[in-house]
């Protein structure tokens, strides 16, 4: 009886491991299924395309100037306030003039001894050098009245508002500046444009600035410099625009968008689900079929056109005509993932 009730144990836990083996191999399978993941794909083609480059940036004055005059002292009297509008010229500032009048009392002494001894050079009664000499020390005199008086009465050097103002009259000048001046009849603003448009952009092409105050209205402006290296880390390069403001809508300080018509170009262009979001983050990526693996790329957006968009890879060459992007099954992938390529 126990010889028997023994067998039949024996058989039962072979079974339950039979079981069991086949349950484990199934989860196997299951798992190796899971990790072959099914995508369609499409082939990358270049398209010519109108191209235009959508840009933001922040305006600034064409000319901005601090007003710090290069002697300290006591600050007599500030001609104008905040908002003030000046010409070129305008007297701005009036410092303490102890020190220009010292020097120019030392400068009318000089001028008459000068006098004195070109007479007596002309008569021979002197020599060459201690003309020299006399004529040196008046040059040196001359030059430092002149910088004292130009930085005792201090004038605007072009025509623009006062956009700031530290001190009141009377106050002991620091160094930081009394006042800044800000040009705004005429802007600028500095756009950074990816190195793969270098070749396309030249000074002296026209662009429209956009500001969301005035959704209905470009302001036209011009490159002005197209600086002549690329930022190793963004792999953008920068230009300056020149923008007209007579009107004086738009002001220092506001953001804007520009549009850059660079005529036609040759362009990848991808269905725009294909393209994914890093979370958290503003980067976009996609994947491209290497072989039977799915290979992340890391790309900027340019134009769209419709359900499509120009994608510019971060790192030239990553990308090219022929390669096959994932289109559909993308967003289960990660870099390196196992692929299988359905119609």
């Amino acid at each position: 009886m126990n010889k028997v009730l023994k067998i039949a144990l024996i058989g039962l836990a072979t079974i339950a491991m039979a079981a069991c083996g086949g349950k484990k191999g199934s989860q196997e399978a299951s798992t190796t299924k899971k990790e072959t993941e099914k995508v369609m794909v499409t082939e990358l083609q270049k398209k010519r395309i109108a191209k235009q480059l959508e840009l933001s940036s922040t305006l600034e004055g064409y000319e901005t100037m601090n007003i710090a005059p290069s002697i300290t002292g006591h600050i007599e009297h500030i001609y104008v306030e905040v908002g003030s509008r000046v010409s070129k010229g305008a007297m701005l500032v009036r410092m303490d003039q102890t020190q220009l009048n010292t020097t120019r009392i030392n400068l009318m002494s000089t001028k008459t001894e000068l006098d004195r001894v070109t007479a007596l050079k002309a008569s021979g009664s002197i020599s060459e050098q201690i003309y020299d000499q006399t004529k040196a020390g008046y040059d040196q005199l001359a030059e430092t009245a002149r910088f004292q008086e130009e930085n005792t009465f201090v004038k605007a050097q072009f025509s623009g508002i006062i956009s700031a103002k530290n001190y009141e009259d009377g106050e002991m000048y620091t160094g930081a500046p009394i006042l800044t001046l800000t040009q705004i009849s005429r802007l600028k603003a500095h756009i950074n444009i990816p190195e793969s448009y270098f070749p396309l952009v030249k000074q002296g092409m026209k662009v429209n600035v956009y500001s969301d105050i005035y959704p209905d209205k470009a302001f036209p402006a011009t490159i002005e410099i197209v600086y002549p290296t690329v930022d190793p880390s963004s792999h953008t390069f920068q230009v300056k625009l020149n923008i007209p403001n007579a009107g004086e809508k738009i002001r220092p300080g506001m953001y804007v968008r520009t549009s850059l018509s660079i005529g036609e170009v040759d362009a990848i262009v991808v269905p725009y689900q294909s393209v994914l979001k890093l979370t958290g983050s503003n980067d976009r990526y996609v994947f491209v079929a290497d072989g039977n693996t799915a290979r992340r790329v890391a790309v900027t957006l340019g134009q769209r056109f419709d359900d499509q968009i120009e994608i510019i890879p971060v790192t030239p060459g990553d990308i090219k005509e022929g390669d096959l992007l994932i289109t559909t099954g993308q967003a289960r992938l990660v870099d390196g993932s196992t692929i299988e390529i359905t119609e």
